[in-house]
């Protein structure tokens, strides 16, 4: 049935296949679809989430506690890993291809007027699909920047901005406070913001933004102090402390808990009834109730065997400092990049000592994974081109022992082509 919508792939402009040529730098596009659709951004409250990095995984956490409080509640983030209707959900469950199929075809007469992108589509489409079914609340997780993504139609109840990085450096700026500024534009007039993790840099343009839009800001991390313990985080506040599960594996997580926690403390002032039982129960339970994959996801044992979506200098050093954790004796990476990042600056934050099997995504911003291994070579570290991402990980299971580690990554398109997650 899918395949009458398949024209969203082909015909239109994707960032995650094409890069920067799909990004369209305003919000009339989407502004016009949604006009067409009787302006749905507005029939449904909100939650906007930006970053670099957590933004995601910050949006599936709230998603789960939401929904274990018995809210009916809408989730949108980008991209998808394995099929399209991964990006809208609600309670977890992924629109229905009925419902891709029919959206497609009423808004056929609209796209040659418009020519709109790939991704300003599928946020229309989410859109429209939570006001259609009646949500109580809907994450929207941004795409890329927040100024100018296309989400950025929603007034939301309460922003959250998680952390700021090198990524997307020839959109969003060169430096971190330029970077900041472009996330800082989901922050809107009276509208709280929660911000994850206080970073010296980029502070005061947060404080700033604030400040113009008479929007209460919260620095989630001097609210609350999480650290990872073995199985569980240690959350301090002020002078009590609490231990809390969570079932998304990664110390770094830590930072994002610390961001919900601060974004649940505010909802609770906006009217929602979150009770600790549905916090705790949400928390504990993201991956079933809202699909997450490809965080610090363990797909096999003997070796075993990790993968994780992390794709820029932030995202691999939280990476590399989870590794500090783990026992084992030689660690296999299967590694694949898009070509449009800065990889030099990644593959020295990389060890050595590993042995590491150069693959690539099948889309066009891919870079080769001879390329990669050049590049590689050149920053000291060694392996061997496996270019198919499965052949890639067969070979890395074939060659490492049974107390060795096999962690697949560099890219989130590298993890979107595991077979078996």
């Amino acid at each position: 049935m899918l395949r009458r919508s398949n024209f969203l792939y082909k015909s239109l402009p994707m960032f995650q296949r094409v890069g920067a040529t799909a990004f369209k730098k305003d919000l009339t596009n989407t502004l016009a679809l949604c006009q067409v659709l009787n302006n749905p951004n507005h029939q449904f409250k909100s939650v906007h989430v930006a970053g670099t990095n957590g933004k995601g995984s910050t949006s599936h956490m709230l998603a789960a506690i939401l929904q274990s409080a018995g809210y009916r509640t809408g989730l949108y983030t980008s991209p998808h890993l394995k099929e399209f209707t991964e990006r809208i959900k609600i309670n977890g469950c992924e629109v229905s291809q009925e419902f891709v199929v029919d959206f497609v075809e009423r808004i056929k007469p609209h796209i040659n007027q418009i020519q709109p992108s790939f991704f300003e589509i599928t946020v229309a489409m989410a859109f429209d699909y939570f006001a259609s079914q009646q949500v109580d609340v809907a994450i929207i997780e941004t795409g890329l920047g927040g100024r100018l993504d296309s989400t950025n139609v929603v007034t939301p109840v309460l922003s959250i901005i998680t952390n700021i990085s090198w990524d997307h450096m020839d959109l969003l700026g060169n430096t971190l406070p330029a970077i900041a500024s472009e996330k800082a534009g989901i922050i809107k007039p009276h509208v709280p913001v929660v911000i994850s993790e206080t970073q010296s840099e980029v502070k005061s343009v947060f404080t700033t933004k604030a400040t113009e839009t008479k929007s209460k800001i919260i620095f989630a991390d001097q609210r609350y102090q999480v650290s990872k313990q073995s199985n569980t985080y240690l959350v301090s506040k002020s002078d009590s402390q609490f231990e809390i599960e969570c079932d998304l594996r990664g110390s770094y997580q830590a930072k994002n808990i610390a961001g919900v926690l601060a974004a649940v403390d505010e909802l609770q002032l906006l009217g929602f009834h979150i009770p600790v039982s549905s916090l705790t129960a949400g928390l504990k339970n993201v991956t079933a109730l809202t699909g997450l994959k490809g965080r610090w996801q363990k797909i096999n044992d003997k070796p075993l065997t990790i993968c994780d979506t992390g794709h820029n200098e932030a995202g691999i050093k939280e990476i590399l400092n989870q590794l500090h954790n783990l026992k084992y004796n030689t660690l296999h990476w299967v590694l694949g990049m898009v070509k449009d990042k800065d990889v030099s600056k990644i593959l020295k934050l990389l060890p050595p000592s590993a042995h590491y099997y150069f693959c690539e995504a099948k889309i066009p911003r891919a870079m080769q994974a001879a390329s990669l291994s050049e590049y590689a070579r050149a920053a000291g570290l060694n392996g061997v081109v496996v270019a198919d991402v499965n052949e890639a990980i067969q070979t890395a299971t074939r060659n490492a022992k049974p107390d060795d580690l096999i962690l697949i990554g560099g890219s989130t398109f590298v993890v979107a082509e595991i077979d078996n997650l």
